[in-house]
């Protein structure tokens, strides 16, 4: 084979890398920023006129979604030098939007476990095997039925009949889950009386509207990760993608867009990833130059689905919803069966991201 058809491997893709103290640094002042724009934007709510209210409830929406993102970073204990911390921030980063860290994290480490396979299930579901159509992106982007099932998820806690539904977790976890649920509780609460007392304007601008608004944010935030990949395969470079995108957007998202390579070394910290990106775009099949090519295929895509007859888009969407519950049944099997807490990750890196 001539020297010029020989495929490249990776080099530095796969490669492991411990936080360090400038990592640290990097992250904490990603959580400064996040607190100012959060500052900003009660502030606008606090103006008088529509247009600035507005806009405050858009602002805070935004930051409420990308502290999601600084979250995910925290579940995966890249942050910090040490593991203690990733949980005491980790857990507030997800109360606006109501997401339980440790949850989270059980559930986005099984996901990166099983990556590739029937087995996969997300914290944030959206079934990337199904044939993407307007309806289910509208579906995905308001599916505000997700507040119905914290609601349940916080009452079961309370009740102490919580469990997690994707296989076997240790008993600490279920409990750090449980507890998390519990103090979640306070925010609709204390909502709730504050209303009754008076409040009610800025309970509506500064929690409820952001919360509302925030869900198909962060919607169309994760689409990219899997959507229109190849998902019979657990080749990384193959059934994920990137997006090179600006220095906005990966600062946004928190390096979200830098997919491939986070699922390549998820044990590395975030604002390291984007060294990987020059292997990434030689060599992985699904790598978009910014956010709105991105969209432009997710539009045509669907337009190519409307454009279809209904019955083979709605046979295939019934043949992918079987094979996910099939997936989880033999899922919760598998785990029965081998008893391993889903609270750790296997391989090499499981000591190191199973600690807290």
């Amino acid at each position: 084979m001539p020297i010029a058809e020989i495929p490249r491997k990776p080099q530095l893709l796969y490669a492991r890398a411990r936080v360090t103290g400038h990592d640290q640094t990097v992250y904490i002042i990603k959580l400064f920023v996040a607190a100012a724009l959060i500052a900003a934007g009660v502030l606008l709510t606090a103006q008088d006129g529509l247009l600035p209210s507005a806009a405050g409830v858009v602002l805070l929406a935004a930051v409420y979604t990308h502290m999601v993102e600084l979250q995910h970073q925290a579940l995966h204990h890249t942050a910090f030098t040490s593991a203690k911390p990733h949980r005491i921030v980790g857990i507030p980063l997800g109360l606006p939007l109501l997401v339980s860290y440790t949850h989270y994290r059980v559930r986005h480490l099984q996901h990166h476990k099983a990556l590739g396979t029937p087995q996969d299930s997300e914290f944030f579901g959206f079934d990337t095997r199904a044939p993407l159509t307007w309806g289910m992106l509208a579906r995905g982007a308001f599916d505000y039925s997700r507040l119905w099932v914290i609601g349940r998820e916080i009452v079961r806690s309370w009740r102490g009949t919580w469990e997690y539904d994707a296989g076997d977790i240790s008993d600490r976890r279920r409990g750090e889950i449980m507890s998390e649920y519990r103090w979640m509780a306070v925010l609709p609460v204390a909502a709730v009386a504050l209303a009754l007392a008076g409040y009610g304007g800025p309970v509506l601008e500064l929690w409820v509207l952001p919360l509302l608004v925030a869900a198909p944010m962060h919607f169309f935030l994760e689409l990219p990760e899997h959507i229109l990949c190849d998902t019979e395969t657990t080749d990384v470079l193959r059934n994920t993608r990137s997006i090179t995108g600006s220095w906005f957007s990966t600062w946004y998202t928190n390096g979200n867009n830098l997919h491939v390579e986070h699922h390549a070394a998820m044990t590395v910290s975030i604002n390291r990833l984007r060294a990987r990106h020059d292997e990434v775009t030689t060599l992985a099949k699904y790598v978009d130059r910014s956010y709105p090519a991105f969209f432009l295929s997710v539009a045509r895509e669907a337009m190519r689905n409307a454009r279809r007859s209904p019955e083979p888009v709605a046979e295939q969407a019934e043949a992918a919803r079987a094979t996910t519950g099939e997936s989880t049944r033999e899922s919760t099997r598998e785990s029965a069966r081998e008893s391993v807490s889903v609270g750790a990750v296997s391989g090499p890196r499981r000591s190191r991201e199973g600690s807290e």
